[in-house]
């Protein structure tokens, strides 16, 4: 038995790689004893701003056996998104993951891929795929995998990649080999405090999401608050200021998978182009894009902001 555990481990692993993924940890389907107080901290904070949905769920939060019945594994997977080029210097900005299709469709469709995969091979395994539209902690459950550490902006870091990649979920109740934590290699750098336009990062590992530009511009449906004028470094939809600065991130290399390359006037246009933008023109460009979440009145609502 111990040595199909590790014939299984290396089966799904090795797909995950030839299905595109950056990497795959697996860690044990628990409790997550840790991240529970933390968790608990963050909301009576208000930290989540207008997001009322991350105080639903509590329990499901920490404990995938609560989503998944009779859950074994969690195999958590990396899928890079930095792309190769960016959009021009003379432009309102869009967060990089935002460029292309939409990824939760891309990821879904490759961890389906994945379960029929180890069902095929292995038999009988029942799971569910999770792309951060469930109540699923994937940053902790990445790093208890051994895919990353948590870095002080409180976004997964590995040192061979940087941080530009989506993080997705398999929760399958199946006993794998587990991999273990990689340790921290912040050290004492505060580059990702010192940039945030927002002051966001409150204190190391501390993100208060009401202050994140990310939140105010694609979560919040009212208005952005008066205080935080001036202080949006031109980003109307997301914001990487955080990851741009991070000196892992040199590291970065360009992603090999076709739809998230953006569409072509994304790349093009400039600050008068997007503050003359038409419906027909937003359609156009974020056709499958997750800026379609801000909808046309949100974007043009975060430009104005912008340009008043």
């Amino acid at each position: 038995m111990l040595e199909n555990k590790s014939k299984y481990t290396q089966l799904i692993k090795a797909e995950a790689k030839r299905l595109g993924f950056l990497s795959c940890g697996i860690s044990k389907a628990q409790f997550l004893e840790d991240e529970a107080p933390r968790l608990e901290k963050w909301l009576n904070n208000n930290m989540n701003g207008e997001m009322q949905y991350m105080e639903n769920h509590f329990d499901k939060r920490l404990d995938p056996t609560k989503l998944v019945e009779g859950s074994k594994s969690v195999v958590s997977l990396l899928l890079n998104y930095y792309p190769e080029e960016k959009q021009n210097t003379n432009s309102f900005k869009i967060s990089k993951y935002a460029y292309g299709t939409d990824y939760h469709f891309v990821i879904k469709d490759k961890l389906k891929s994945l379960l029929h995969f180890i069902q095929d091979e292995i038999g009988e395994v029942e799971g569910r795929a999770f792309v951060d539209s469930a109540p699923v902690l994937d940053k902790a459950w990445a790093a208890k995998s051994g895919l990353g550490w948590i870095g002080k902006h409180s976004n997964l870091l590995t040192q061979q990649v940087g941080s530009f990649y989506f993080i997705a979920e398999l929760i399958i109740d199946l006993d794998l080999d587990y991999d273990a934590r990689v340790t921290d290699h912040c050290g004492s750098c505060t580059a990702c405090i010192d940039a945030c336009p927002t002051q966001a990062i409150t204190e190391p590992y501390v993100v208060d999401g009401s202050k994140c530009i990310s939140y105010f511009t694609i979560e919040l449906k009212e208005n952005i608050p008066t205080d935080f004028k001036d202080k949006f470094d031109d980003w109307m939809f997301g914001c990487d200021v955080c990851q741009d600065v991070c000196p892992w991130n040199r590291f970065s290399k360009a992603h090999s998978e076709p739809l998230f390359n953006p569409h072509p006037e994304l790349l093009s246009m400039t600050k008068k182009d997007w503050e003359e933008i038409t419906e027909d023109t937003f359609q156009k460009v974020f056709k499958k894009s997750p800026v379609k979440r801000t909808k046309f009145l949100g974007l043009k609502r975060n430009i104005n902001f912008l340009k008043e």
